[in-house]
């Protein structure tokens, strides 16, 4: 672990895993365009740990960037510090070590101590807990965060002088978005779009305001739009440990005191995101990783403790008089309210804008930093980005606690394709009837896992992190009018589909294998019928179009049982025809339709069911037939409303703009882009923009030519005799110079 992000750097360095770029970049929208592109492309180092629960992209992630001049800013900005497995792991200190298992070992013994049977036993287990009295943060009276001190009131501050990064296009402009508010009625013009994305949020409740050592001290990590000079607005959601302290402190009529901390220990960003249960210290976990407590030092202007070694420090109050969240200036023109702006959009990391709302603004009171400071961020968007990794991280390190929680589970993985909150793949050792949703109901119970929009469980023989076998026990063992699980509850609130803001439907699908009392719905347990896909797809090409269908396809992982279509879609109801089009062109097959816009591939099984996960609701887009199951995951737009559930706005999805391409593509190589740019939409769903298979040749071998799934990958030598090859249709796109 690394005591500051300076040394982080340098450790990275020195591993051949950072990327200095000398040439001035302007901080709207380049730098996150030169994030991503890195972020898409194959790393320096894979990480040999991560094969085993993400064989897809454990190489993928490309360098850590270190832009040295940032046009009309002060201090240099490292991003995608974090964006691979190996750096993460690096961070955490188990690099060489086994990985993120590691972590998840030493707290699998914490959390399920075994009483010693004997005096060396004892002996033993008092070594493995007494770094637990090295863990709390310790306070110190000087820290290299505060070698400098700006104050609002002395006129020093300008947050627009630090690189806050705009990251897409539309960021920032509710107009955009269609609303009929400019960002200068929203309060945020002064800003262009330009956010914190990369800090811990400092805050403690209320009821701590005159504890010396206040137990709620938390760190979140959300995101701050920039309003102006010495003004930013909140963003976090209703269920964050912060925005619970900002309502304490609203109860309390007085403005909340935050720390927005940047940089510091290696183990901090992971900290931050990490799912604690309520009451337990984001600090005390740092210190567990980092092997000793966080050092804090007293902040200058608010009362608060903030890590002594941090680059950046930004003080000051959120205003407690801000209205609620769901201001809609069509529907209430004048209501935005003191205290407040109409923060957004912003492009989120589920591929969509998330839409504006009203969040309150900070006063910021000062900013404190090292003389040397280097000022962290990342680009947040459609995976894989810097929070796929951490959020794999956590995947790993909490399975214990999670098997803790829920006993049943064996293991379980996160797609990429689900963005996290929107699918998991859950295997158990199933012993008794109907045990798969009891699984389900758990998870949706658990922490932060409850947000989790689709369930897909299978028996322990099934490899979770093989994605493709998870969907073939899926498409082999469920019956659709049996084995679907449909509940109401809380979702991610940034579920444009939920019906609700942060309410909507979730949906489990039972793939293991049947047993005797798992009759359900009127149906016993003959298995479904497998289906002919050669058959299936010719009765089915007849559609492609017409009637706005443009494209149909019957994946091989489906054995003809599934059927993705893509439609043109103009009028509401268009997907919902689209599926009673297909159910009524065969009577065999075709048990699984999925309904999606023409702008996702429906050649690529991930891209579909990414589409599929942040697009519909299973309570509203459902469409049954006896056995057969139809989701319509369509854009939803007015008249598409269904069983008394509404439609809310569908946001963009995000993509950067072609002039700001070209502009970084005249500078690629500059910019350690020895890559070529991928094709719109490659990598970003389930292959990372390469053939897993090949993984291993492709790290060793000079060129490689690759794309995403479903196309031909080459590998050629030195001197571009091609040594291997896999073809699975269409052509081979260059990915790049190794």
């Amino acid at each position: 672990m690394a005591a500051t992000l300076r040394d982080f750097l340098f450790e990275l360095e020195a591993a051949g895993e950072l990327h200095r770029i000398r040439r001035p970049v302007s901080p709207r929208l380049e730098i996150a365009e030169i994030a991503d592109r890195h972020a898409k492309v194959l790393a320096p180092t894979p990480s040999a740990n991560a094969v085993a629960f993400d064989p897809g992209h454990a190489g993928g992630g490309g360098r850590a960037l270190l832009f040295e001049s940032v046009e009309g800013c002060d201090l240099p900005l490292a991003i995608n510090v974090f964006g691979s497995y190996r750096r993460t792991e690096m961070a955490l200190g188990v690099a060489g070590t086994g990985g993120f298992g590691a972590v998840a070992s030493r707290l699998a013994s914490l959390t399920k101590p075994e009483p010693p049977r004997s005096l060396g036993a004892m002996i033993g287990k008092g070594r493995e807990l007494l770094p637990l009295l090295r863990t709390p943060p310790r306070r110190v009276r000087q820290g290299v965060c505060q070698e400098v001190v700006r104050r609002t009131e002395r006129g020093e501050v300008d947050l627009r002088r630090l690189p806050l990064i705009q990251c897409w296009p539309l960021d920032g402009d509710p107009t955009a978005v269609g609303y009929p508010m400019s960002a200068e009625a929203a309060g945020t013009a002064g800003g262009e779009g330009r956010y914190v994305t990369f800090a811990g949020m400092h805050t403690i409740h209320a009821r701590d305001a005159r504890e010396n050592k206040p137990a709620s001290h938390n760190i979140g990590m959300y995101r701050a739009q920039l309003v102006g000079p010495t003004q930013l607005v909140m963003h976090w959601h209703v269920h964050h440990d912060g925005a619970a302290h900002w309502r304490s402190w609203q109860a309390a009529k007085m403005p909340m005191p935050i720390a927005i901390c940047f940089g510091g220990e290696s183990v901090l960003p992971y900290a931050a995101t990490a799912p604690l249960p309520p009451g337990i210290s984001e600090l005390l976990m740092a210190g567990f990783l980092n092997g000793r407590g966080i050092p804090l030092v007293r902040a200058k202007t608010v009362p608060l403790w903030v890590p002594a070694n941090s680059e950046v420090v930004i003080e000051g109050f959120v205003r407690t008089d801000a209205g609620p969240i769901g201001f809609d200036p069509r529907r209430d023109p004048d209501g935005l309210g003191p205290g407040a702006a109409f923060e957004g959009p912003f492009g989120d990391h589920t591929g969509y804008y998330s839409l504006p709302d009203r969040y309150p603004l900070v006063d910021v009171t000062a900013v404190t930093h090292r003389r040397d400071a280097i000022f962290p961020a990342t680009i947040v968007g459609r995976p894989p980005q810097e929070d796929y990794y951490l959020g794999k991280a956590t995947e790993r390190i909490f399975l214990p606690l999670l098997k803790t929680l829920i006993p049943d589970i064996e293991d379980y993985h996160l797609p990429m394709f689900g963005c996290f909150h929107n699918c998991a793949f859950i295997a158990i050792d199933k012993a008794y009837p109907l045990q798969a949703r009891r699984v389900m109901h758990a998870v949706w119970g658990a922490g932060q896992m409850a947000w989790t929009k689709m369930i897909v469980v299978v028996d322990g023989d099934v490899n979770v992190h093989d994605e493709a076998a998870v969907l073939r026990a899926m498409f082999t063992h469920c019956h659709f009018g049996r084995d679907v699980e449909i509940v109401n509850g809380p979702l991610d609130i940034l579920d444009h589909a939920a019906p609700r803001l942060g309410a909507g439907h979730k949906i489990g699908f039972d793939a293991t294998r049947r047993m005797t009392g798992e009759e359900v719905g009127g149906y016993d347990l003959t298995p479904p019928p497998p289906a002919d896909r050669e058959a299936v797809t010719r009765r089915l090409e007849p559609l492609a179009g017409h009637d706005a269908i443009d494209r149909i396809t019957v994946p091989a992982v489906g054995g003809g049982r599934v059927v993705f279509a893509s439609v043109r879609k103009t009028a509401a109801g268009q997907g919902a025809a689209a599926i009673d089009r297909i159910f009524a062109a065969t009577d065999t097959g075709a048990d699984f339709v999925v309904a999606v816009d023409e702008d996702a591939d429906v050649g690529d099984w991930s891209d579909t069911f990414f589409h599929l996960c942040a697009n519909a609701d299973p309570g509203r887009d459902l469409h049954r037939r006896g056995a057969r199951l139809g989701i319509d995951a369509t854009r939803k737009l007015p008249g598409d409303e269904r069983n008394g559930q509404p439609v809310r706005d569908y946001p963009p999805i995000i993509q950067m703009t072609e002039t700001v391409r070209e502009r970084v593509e005249m500078h690629r190589g500059e910019f350690g882009l020895f890559l070529a740019p991928p094709p719109a939409g490659a990598g970003c769903a389930g292959t990372g923009g390469v053939h897993a298979a090949l993984l291993g040749k492709i790290w060793t071998w000079t060129l490689a030519l690759a794309s995403c799934q479903g196309t031909v990958v080459v590998l050629a030598g030195r001197r571009g005799r091609v040594v291997d090859a896999a073809s699975c249709g269409s052509t081979p796109v260059v990915v790049g110079l190794m």
